[in-house]
């Protein structure tokens, strides 16, 4: 589980940067600009998605590991 979800947050971190070059400054709201910053959210709501992942399983253990 740790490996997969390091793979995701490095695939997300990857989408990040590839839609940060998409972006469009002088009109960040508009046409492709604006698919590229949801982009750009989703994968960030990843990448905090997995490290809370990552984090309750470490607690998971060592809950476990009282018992």
């Amino acid at each position: 589980m740790k490996i997969f979800t390091i793979i995701l947050s490095i695939i997300a971190l990857a989408l990040i940067v590839f839609n940060f070059t998409q972006v469009n400054f002088d009109a960040p709201f508009e046409g492709d600009s604006i698919i590229a910053i949801i982009t750009i959210l989703a994968s960030l709501c990843v990448i905090i998605m997995m490290a809370i992942l990552r984090i309750s399983k470490r607690i998971e253990q060592k809950v476990k590991g009282q018992k």
